[in-house]
């Protein structure tokens, strides 16, 4: 009889762009200067963030909200590729690993290609595990399309046991 187990979660995060000129973007763990930081209790980081969730709803340990929320002052400003480990330390300990997170982000600006090998890197270390991310455009449809936000969406798969009998 086998003990290997596959889940799978899906992971969703958005944030409007902020009118605070000192707001850093911050996507994937990397800094764009010169681009509108987006608004929010972190770092507001929406890549770090769908990840996080999409590993969490695998592993059936709530959303990102229930353990890091924005309510709490301790986590005003916090570095969201920390979140991330911290979020893959609970699932670890569940006794789960990731097998890969991919992630597919929603924007108008910035252009993602120039920095997804630098992402993916940041992502991939934290997760201990391959992270993709890829870039869409909203081709000027809604909130994300009139450049209002940014917006990202992640699968991710986790897996438990060896598989063999």
């Amino acid at each position: 009889m086998s003990d290997f187990a596959v889940r799978v979660g899906q992971g969703f995060d958005v944030h409007r762009f902020s009118d605070d000129a000192s707001r850093r973007l911050v996507l994937g763990g990397v800094t764009f200067a010169g681009e509108r930081g987006l608004h929010g209790h972190s770092d507001a980081d929406v890549i770090a963030h769908a990840a996080a969730d999409a590993l969490l709803g695998a592993a059936g340990l709530g959303d990102i909200g229930q353990h890091f929320p924005d309510t709490d002052p301790k986590w005003k400003d916090a570095d969201s590729l920390a979140l991330l480990a911290e979020v893959v330390r609970m699932i670890t300990t569940d006794g789960w690993s990731v097998g890969n997170v991919d992630c597919s982000v929603v924007c108008e600006e910035p252009k993602l290609a120039p920095r997804r090998d630098e992402m993916q890197a940041n992502l991939s270390r934290v997760v201990g595990a391959p992270v993709t991310v890829k870039g869409r455009r909203a081709e000027g449809l809604g909130a994300l399309g009139r450049r209002e936000g940014i917006a990202c969406w992640a699968a991710a798969v986790i897996v438990r046991g060896t598989g063999r009998e």
